[in-house]
């Protein structure tokens, strides 16, 4: 049992009849007006005793502990949901630090949750509060000594607390969706103890306050609320000038909005009002800020307001981490996942995508588009006559060629083998049969790669993109048969072709 062994140190083993309240798990959604909820509270307490009854509430376990890190190290318990009695136990006492250290030490990794079945309880730790709670022989049960934290953790990432649950509501060992609500929401834990903690050193005093927020290795802002300051940065961290690229002097001559990309601002200023009105209690969103150097920084912002015993703002909290180089990997696995990995054009899904969005064009301007369908002639014979490494080479240098030859907003794709495809907007007939002309010409220009000289010919089927709208399968189908008359037309039947070595 969890609380067993984080309970008061020395106090001897007692078993008491009380068993806590066991919740229903909610709908996930919940968590949304949970969270709401956690965000809202003014103070340190609060807050983690929201976190202790949202466990409770949303996630399904009968009882939840939340201990805080004091500045001497140790963690003292200052939440707990779900019997009265327990927290008539637990709550206010504090254990070292090497209690955690000890169950970490020995436990499983659920993503961030960390489990230690009771087989592996260290045997070193004073016995706690323990409720009447029998061992089942059932498969996946929860046994009474097991144990399953959710770390709280900074922006930084520095643990600064830990949620201690226990019961779960159908006496089973927690499945993966139960474990995601407790990662998820001690995520949003986190957040708040980290801002309740800020807070609490703002009140405490400024020079405190100045070494935490100087200090935090993520981005923090101070952003006047009232008055003159309104809207502008009043105070910034270092770490926050490092993202942005930006002095603080600089900053504080800012403001969010005009750091802000242009095109996340206008969700921005309503966001903005919402926390500021009261109507929201926390701002959370993934944006883009300006870099001093000119290019685009992702960040995730996430803000509250810090108020006056009167419950009238004083300023906007806001925390800054830099994003950039998680969007960058997300966006690169969305590129590697929908284009050629050999010659880095956009397969079958983007194309017909694309040509959705041209025929939604032609229809609204009024101005057709066109389809050109290209299929290498005879490619196979490079491939037999000098293998698949030199025949690579040349689709990269071929597509390359393609790409050249056409606009820069138009598309270049490949739709597998020696077929690809051309997609162009505001492209009539003549239009059409101009770049068709371009692109044999590119293509048919002599290759030599590794002392191999080929010469590659390449049959265009050219059709309309019309402005009355249409199928975007049939429109590839009627390219694709245009293409194929190309070929007929100029004694290029489809197994033919013409190939010049060197």
């Amino acid at each position: 049992m969890l609380l067993s062994r984080l309970g008061v140190q020395g106090r001897r083993r007692e078993r008491v009849i009380e068993e806590p309240t066991r919740a229903p798990r909610s709908d996930p959604r919940d968590l949304y007006e949970v969270i709401t909820t956690i965000h809202a509270q003014h103070d340190l307490a609060a807050t983690m005793q929201a976190v202790a009854d949202a466990v409770v509430r949303a996630v399904g376990f009968g009882v939840a502990v939340v201990s805080v890190v004091r500045p001497d190290g140790s963690f003292t318990t200052i939440a707990v949901a779900g019997s009265d009695h327990a927290r008539h136990e637990l709550l206010g006492h504090s254990r070292p630090a090497s209690v955690y250290e000890n169950e970490f030490a020995v436990a499983d990794c659920w993503g961030a949750l960390r489990f230690v079945p009771h087989e592996r309880a260290p045997d070193d730790l004073a016995m706690g509060w323990v409720p009447d709670i029998a061992i089942s022989s059932e498969r996946n049960a929860w046994h009474p000594l097991d144990a399953l934290f959710a770390p709280l953790r900074s922006s930084a990432g520095d643990l600064i607390g830990v949620i201690s649950v226990d019961m779960p509501a159908d006496g089973l060992r927690p499945a993966e969706e139960q474990r995601g609500l407790l990662e998820m929401l001690g995520v949003e834990a986190g957040i708040a103890l980290d801002n309740a903690l800020l807070t609490e050193r703002l009140r405490a005093g400024e020079e405190v306050f100045r070494q935490a927020f100087d200090g935090t290795g993520g981005g923090m802002a101070l952003i006047g609320v009232v008055g003159g300051e309104e809207g502008a940065f009043t105070r910034v961290n270092p770490a926050f000038c490092r993202i942005v690229g930006y002095t603080a002097d600089q900053l504080l001559k800012m403001t969010p909005e005009v750091l802000t990309h242009a095109e996340d601002r206008g969700l921005d200023r309503d966001l903005v009002a919402d926390l500021i009105a009261g109507e929201s209690t926390v701002y959370r969103r993934e944006k883009r800020y300006l870099h001093q150097n000119g290019t685009t920084v992702w960040v995730t912002v996430t803000a509250t307001i810090a108020r006056r015993d009167d419950g009238s703002p004083l300023c906007a909290v806001s925390q800054i981490e830099d994003i950039s180089a998680r969007r960058s990997q997300l966006e690169q696995l969305h590129h590697q996942a929908s284009h050629d990995p050999l010659t880095n054009l956009p397969h079958r899904t983007v194309i017909f995508e694309r040509l959705e969005e041209s025929i939604d064009t032609a229809r609204r301007t009024g101005r057709p588009g066109a389809v050109l369908f290209l299929d290498l002639n005879d490619f196979k014979q490079v491939n037999d006559l000098h293998g698949h490494p030199i025949g690579d080479q040349v689709l990269i240098m071929l597509a390359g060629r393609i790409r050249s030859s056409v606009r820069e907003a138009d598309l270049v794709g490949r739709l597998g083998g020696d077929e690809f495809v051309v997609i162009a907007d505001d492209l009539d007939d003549d239009g059409g049969q101009l770049l068709a002309g371009r692109i044999e010409a590119a293509v048919s220009a002599p290759i030599t790669n590794k002392g191999v000289a080929v010469t590659v010919t390449v049959s265009v089927g050219v059709t309309a993109v019309g402005t009355q709208g249409g199928d975007a399968t049939q429109i590839m189908q009627d390219a694709d048969q245009a293409m194929y008359r190309s070929k007929v037309r100029s004694r290029r039947l489809p197994e033919g072709g013409r190939l010049a070595q060197g």
